[in-house]
Order: structure tokens, then sequence, then C-alpha cells
């Protein structure tokens, strides 16, 4: 059985150095691994960064991220992502994965911030102005290195972690007119062609933790708002591969 801890949206500033760290502490004991889902800062400041690097830092377990919208806010990902990487050992994805070995089962995580875009029926398509093509066709690109990302896992069980949303399911209790802003349905559509067994994903704060793609993987939304907890728990169990979600 492998065991992910997950959540996204900490938000962390400044002045919430040690918030995480308490309910942290006895993290190897519930989970194999820890993964964050974006809008780990609110400003991506270096200054920032370095208090996610310090809550989530020598925890006994493998920790894994991406980042999100807020995490891109002051243009320095390249600093956040070093600092993140080196002073606290995270795992950073963008466009690409990892491999873990879980008691003898390997598990392959691939990530990618996402965007927006929206959902078959009601979603931007890249025609008319060039800011209108540029902005579908980012979403493209992202949807196509995640899908790069996860068909390269070597891995019985691979898990796709994004920001932005691959479903509209776990978007509701949010406001329609936001939807095409928190996701898109070509990340979901990747996470069914690469054979995914889970995506997990944050952002929607008013959303709702449980969702499914059309092809069947379970969708977590691990926005803290959300799950209300320091982190959600989701066991895959063996051969079957079940998501048992529960919160810590």
């Amino acid at each position: 059985m492998i065991r992910i801890a997950a959540v996204g949206d900490v938000h962390l500033g400044e002045d919430a150095r040690g918030r995480l760290r308490p309910a942290l502490e006895h993290l190897p004991d519930r989970a194999d691994v820890l993964l964050l889902a974006g809008d780990l800062t609110r400003h991506g400041t270096p200054e920032e960064a370095r208090i996610v690097a310090h809550e989530f830092a020598d925890l006994g377990l493998p920790v894994v991220a991406v980042l999100g919208n807020h995490d891109y806010h002051s243009d320095a990902v390249d600093e956040v992502t070093a600092i993140l990487d080196g002073e606290a050992g995270i795992r950073v994805l963008e466009g690409d994965g990892t491999v873990l070995s879980v008691d003898g089962t390997r598990i392959g995580v691939a990530g990618v911030k996402g965007f927006a875009g929206g959902f078959e029926g009601r979603c931007a398509s890249a025609f008319g102005e060039p800011e209108m093509k540029s902005f579908v066709e980012h979403t493209v690109d992202v949807a196509d290195s995640l899908r790069a990302a996860l068909k390269r896992l070597d891995a019985e069980v691979r898990v796709a972690l994004m920001h932005y949303s691959p479903v509209p399911d776990t978007l509701h209790g949010e406001p329609l007119e936001i939807y095409p802003f928190l996701g898109a349905y070509q990340l979901g559509e990747v996470v069914d062609e690469a054979g995914a067994t889970l995506a997990i994903h944050g952002h929607a704060h008013s959303g709702c933790e449980h969702g499914v793609t059309p092809g069947g993987v379970r969708v977590r939304n691990v926005a803290q708002p959300v799950i209300r907890s320091a982190y959600a728990l989701y066991s895959l169990e063996e051969h079957t591969f079940e998501t048992v979600g529960e919160t810590a």
C-alpha cells in the first residue's frame, strides 16, 4: 500500500514561520511521500520560499512539489525553485517527473503548474486575436509537457500533480464565471491518455475535494481551504490501487 499525503495553497508568508511544522512532525508514520500542489507562497518571493523550505525540510520522507500562480507572481521562479531544492530538498516539477520506490512498488509523479482555459463546451479556443491564441496555445503546451512526463515514468503507479484543475468536478462551489480561470480540459485528457492512477491539484479554494476524469481517473483537490487540514491522506491499494481519502 502506498500512502500519499498532499496539500496545496498553503500561501506561506514571512509571518507564517512555524505555522505548519507541528502538524508535520509525525508525517513519516502516516505517509510515504508528501505532494505539494502549488501556491506555496503568497507572492512568490525568495524570502517567502525560505519560509516554505523551513516548514517542509527534513520531514523524513520525500517531498515533491509543483508551483502555482502565486509562486510565479514575483518573476522569481528560478530562485524560488533553487531555494526549495537546495534548502529543503523539495523536488519541484515542471514538465518532468520523479520515481520513488515504496515497499518494492515504483510510484512515479509527473508535475506541471498547469494553466487555465476552461472545460469542454465552455472553454477558450485558439481563434481570433494573437493574445487569445497565445493563451490557449500555452495551455496546450503545458498539457503536452505533462503527457510526455507521465509517459516517461518507469513506474507501476503514475500520479499527475498540478496546480490548476484537470476537471470541473472539483470546482463545484466556485462561481461558474471563474471556472475557465481555474483549470483546463486538456489536462484531464492527458491524465486519461497517459494512464495515471490519481490526479492531484489545488487552486480552487471554494471547490470540493473529490472528482473524476471522463476516463475514470480519480481527481483530488487538496487546496488547504478545501481539505481544512495540514494535509490529506490517500492510500493507493496494491493491485486495484483504489484511493481512500482522509484528512489529518
